[in-house]
């Protein structure tokens, strides 16, 4: 199999693209995941309530007890559904596992899918929000690199941002896999040194000593651990103080190709990010057209400057 053949395959809990799977015989449809991200994701869909055998329609479950350790129960009849659900989800997970997933959506305040603040029930019939759905805690608990997020918030332009970055990295990672060589892994961390950068210039050295030692590894060590500490890398939220930082590098490599006024614009640009005027977009659509015009192949090559579709427009927002 070619790297092109290999599909963008996300999981996603099946109300969010309109199946009436809820216990109301109803949906929870997202245009966003359905109309926007569809075009670009093969949906894995799961529904933990239905799988286990609660049908539709039927009895709520909500949880009870600690949020460390919460029991789903029915909240009419009493009805226990922890163990089925607990065994459900790992038989689920170990599936989910083999399907080449890049991230995964979840459906907010689930007791069987919410990621977090999720209700829990104590002692006396009051919810605190403190707790995480079982097939949920499952799959972060399991596929600890996978980029996991949940529809609501997927509303906030930064954390959406972030999410996608991550689901698209994490892809590209799982080809690196299926291919890796010291060769591959030294073009691949050279990609990403700025993307890498954007979100933690620690993490970035951290992993920079680890390609430049990576003859004392062995193939399979080597690969565990650039993937886990590049997909903790990029969980760290970049700031607009970083951004500018990359912007400024990148700006570095252009400046004996540039006239005075071109440089000029840039800085400006650049400054007008930096201040809140302009969205992160137009200072790296600029640097873009000045690095292909100018033929730099360095940065050229670099995912920051395209670290997923432009016409999803993430970068518009942030």
């Amino acid at each position: 199999m070619t790297r092109a053949a290999i599909p963008l395959r996300v999981g996603i809990s099946m109300c969010l693209l309109g199946e009436k799977v809820r216990f109301d015989a109803g949906h929870k449809k997202d245009r966003f995941i359905t109309d926007v991200l569809g075009a670009y994701f093969e949906w894995v869909p799961v529904c933990p309530e239905l799988d286990v055998g609660m049908g539709v329609p039927r009895e709520p479950v909500r949880l009870v007890g600690s949020a460390e350790s919460p029991r789903m129960i029915a909240i009419e009849s009493g009805s226990d559904w922890t163990l089925r659900m607990q065994e459900y989800s790992q038989r689920k997970v170990r599936w989910l596992s083999k399907q080449n997933l890049s991230g995964f959506i979840l459906k907010s305040a689930s007791p069987s899918c919410g990621m977090e603040r999720v209700k829990v029930y104590g002692t006396k019939g009051v919810p605190a929000k403190n707790g995480r759905g079982l097939f949920a805690s499952s799959v972060m608990n399991s596929l600890t690199h996978l980029p996991v997020e949940e529809e609501g918030r997927l509303q906030d332009p930064g954390i959406r941002d972030n999410f996608i970055e991550r689901v698209f990295a994490f892809h590209r990672l799982r080809h690196l896999q299926s291919f890796f060589s010291r060769k591959e892994l030294v073009a691949f961390h050279t990609a990403h040194k700025f993307l890498l950068l954007s979100h933690s210039p620690s993490h970035y050295r951290q992993l920079g000593k680890l390609v430049a030692h990576s003859k004392i590894y062995s193939r399979s060590t080597l690969c565990e651990n650039y993937a886990a500490l590049f997909m903790e890398t990029l969980r760290i939220r970049t700031t607009v103080k970083k951004h500018v930082n990359v912007l400024q590098h990148i700006f570095g490599f252009l400046k004996n190709s540039l006239s005075g006024k071109s440089k000029s614009d840039i800085l400006a640009v650049i400054e007008d990010y930096r201040r809140g005027i302009i969205p992160l977009i137009v200072p790296v659509t600029l640097l873009d057209h000045h690095v292909r015009t100018n033929d730099i192949p360095y940065i050229k090559d670099q995912i920051y400057l395209h670290p997923h579709p432009r016409e999803l427009m993430l970068r518009n927002h942030v």
